[in-house]
C-alpha cells in the first residue's frame, strides 16, 4: 500500500496572507495531519479545514508543521502537529478577510466615506514605449515559455512606470531581462531615459 493511498481526506488550508489552498488530499488524525508534496507552504498559525461527507466541517490550526524530505521511498511531506478549534473560534478566525488592491487611487472605505483627492502622473511616453517594446517582442516569434516570460517582465515593467516614481534600478533589470535584440535594446533604452 503506498502513502497517498492513506490521504482519504480533503483539506482546504487558509494562510494567514489570505491565501487558501484547496482540494490537497490528507490524512486527519485527532493531533495530526498527513499532507504528502512540499506545495503549499505550510507555517505555524496557518489553518486547516476539512469537509467530512457528513457534512460536518473541521478546523485545526497549525502548531508546527512538521515538514520532512523525500527518504528513500517514503515521499517529502508534512506530519502536521494541530490543535482542534471550536466552532465559534474557528469562524472567528476563518472571517479574517485580506484586500489586495492595486493601482492608481486604489483604495478601500469601509463604513466610511473618502473625501481624498490624489493626483497621479505618469509618463505617457514611456507608456507608448512599452506598448512599442511588447509589439517587437511578439515580432520575435519567441517559444511559449520564453514569450510568458517576456510578457511578465513587460507587466513588471508597466506597474513600475504606473506607479509614478519607479525604481530606476529595477526598470533597468527588468528590461535588461528582455530577450536580446536590437530593436528591443533600443526601445528598452529609450524608456530608461525618461527616468
Amino acid at each position: 500500500m503506498s502513502f497517498s493511498e492513506l490521504m482519504t481526506d480533503t483539506v482546504s488550508v487558509l494562510k494567514q496572507n489570505g491565501d487558501s489552498f484547496d482540494g490537497i488530499k490528507a490524512s486527519v488524525q485527532s493531533n495530526k495531519i498527513f499532507i504528502e508534496g512540499t506545495q503549499p507552504l505550510i507555517e505555524s498559525g496557518d489553518l486547516v479545514r476539512r469537509k467530512m461527507s457528513n457534512g460536518g466541517e473541521e478546523t485545526f490550526r497549525v502548531i508546527d508543521p512538521g515538514f520532512h524530505e523525500k527518504f528513500h521511498g517514503i515521499p517529502a511531506g508534512y506530519q502536521i502537529k494541530v490543535v482542534k478549534l471550536g466552532v465559534p473560534e474557528a469562524a472567528r478566525l476563518v472571517q479574517n478577510i485580506t484586500y489586495n488592491v492595486s493601482g492608481h487611487n486604489a483604495r478601500i472605505n469601509q463604513n466610511s466615506v473618502d473625501n481624498s483627492h490624489n493626483v497621479v502622473s505618469v509618463n505617457p511616453d514611456a507608456i507608448e514605449l512599452l506598448s512599442a517594446l511588447r509589439g517587437e517582442i511578439s515580432r520575435m516569434g519567441l517559444p511559449p515559455d520564453q514569450g510568458r516570460e517576456a510578457s511578465e517582465l513587460l507587466d513588471s515593467a508597466e506597474a513600475q512606470i504606473q506607479s509614478g516614481k519607479p525604481s530606476k534600478p529595477v526598470l533597468s533589470a527588468l528590461l535588461k531581462a528582455l530577450p536580446h535584440a536590437a530593436n528591443v535594446a533600443a526601445i528598452a533604452s529609450s524608456i530608461l531615459s525618461l527616468f
